[in-house]
């Protein structure tokens, strides 16, 4: 039957979601939306037409998609930067920030056969004072290189551990003697022989040094919610490293570049450190033998990439309930708030790194 000209159809209002500007027919849908989606500022985005993002996997796919929005990519193509995103206001000022932004890949330490490094793990007063006073709290970054045990050599043995601080200075480097034989020196990523673990240092030695870098003198699973004194550890699949040092240490403490929500594919799965060190860095690493040392650094540059957006956090004043979750309010007061309103409600699953360098933040990994 045709329609009647003079009598068309009323088009149906569609209800937008602020975040990532997906419409729906019916209010209640976005706000189920709203409720699984965890929008929140912290959020990756679009710099151009600001549409959050699970990941910036996403956010580079929204941009350079052909199915993308012609302004943003056409944009992003004259003023964005392809490593961490941003879209800068001049082809001058993004010519600066990108001799930033791009980093130079550091001078490997080899496998050469060497003594334990290690430095001065002692924090100063100042420094714990700055961290009491809800300033950032310190990290070191740390990473693992195995060998292979067991009839078929696929049991990790840790062999070699390096820790750095936030200003790429070694704080220990060491050879490891695993527990059981070596059958598998993996020599081809390791770079190491039996030579190199002939005088290395046993594994309980290994974990009281890191112990002393990683808990600073708090006390062990005395660990107050704040962290205390006990440091912050960052790593790529850090838990695996852990593992292999037969070492636990508490979850909201970890920092992990593989597990990061923001770092990963679309679909959650994690990339190798090799791929985000190029695609957010801008420099190569593991070329051949995976050098702890460089692997290190690149984890800590990625935290700090991470930690430092700058995320302008929301607040609603006269609300009591703002920014408590949806839980809190009952299905009508939802259905009477505009979308912008439910984004203001609205709460991430995961806590964003930004939130180191905060004074009031839970902690979470």
């Amino acid at each position: 039957m045709a329609s009647d000209p003079d009598h068309p159809k009323p088009k149906t209002s569609r209800h937008k979601c602020p975040a990532c500007y997906k419409q729906f027919n019916r209010k209640l849908h976005l706000i189920e939306h709203m409720k699984i989606s965890y929008h929140s500022v912290h959020q990756p985005r679009c710099w151009v037409c600001q549409k959050h993002c699970k990941s910036f996997e996403s956010v580079r796919e929204h941009i350079n998609s052909p199915l993308s929005k012609t302004n943003c990519s056409k944009i992003f193509v004259e003023q964005g930067c392809n490593l961490c995103l941003k879209v800068l206001d001049s082809p001058s000022a993004l010519k600066e920030h990108k001799q930033m932004c791009c980093l130079v890949a550091p001078a490997p330490l080899g496998t050469k056969i060497t003594p334990c490094i290690e430095s001065n793990v002692t924090m100063s007063g100042s420094i714990m004072d700055e961290m009491h006073n809800g300033k950032a709290q310190k990290a070191v970054a740390m990473d693992c290189e195995m060998v292979g045990g067991g009839s078929d050599g696929s049991i990790d043995l840790c062999a070699r551990v390096c820790l750095v601080d936030e200003d790429e200075n070694i704080i220990l480097h060491t050879y490891v003697q695993p527990q059981i034989p070596v059958t598998n020196y993996r020599y081809e990523v390791t770079g190491l022989t039996e030579d190199h673990l002939r005088d290395a240092i046993p594994l309980n030695e290994v974990q009281d040094k890191i112990k002393k870098i990683l808990y600073n003198g708090e006390s062990v699973g005395r660990i107050p919610p704040d962290g205390g004194k006990a440091t912050l550890l960052a790593g790529h699949d850090v838990q695996h490293d852990l593992d292999c040092l037969r070492m636990k240490y508490p979850g909201f403490l970890l920092r992990d570049t593989a597990k990061y929500r923001p770092l990963m594919k679309t679909n959650l799965v994690s990339h190798s450190l090799k791929h985000l060190t190029k695609t957010y860095l801008g420099y190569n690493i593991q070329c051949g033998i995976h050098d702890p040392y460089e692997d290190c650094i690149s984890v800590m540059r990625l935290y700090r990439r991470m930690c430092g957006q700058d995320h302008q956090q929301v607040f609603r004043l006269g609300d009591e309930k703002a920014n408590s979750g949806f839980d809190s309010f009952r299905s009508m007061e939802l259905e009477k708030k505009a979308p912008d309103e439910l984004y203001e409600i609205s709460t991430s699953d995961y806590k964003c790194w930004c939130l180191d360098l905060t004074k009031d933040c839970n902690p979470g990994s």
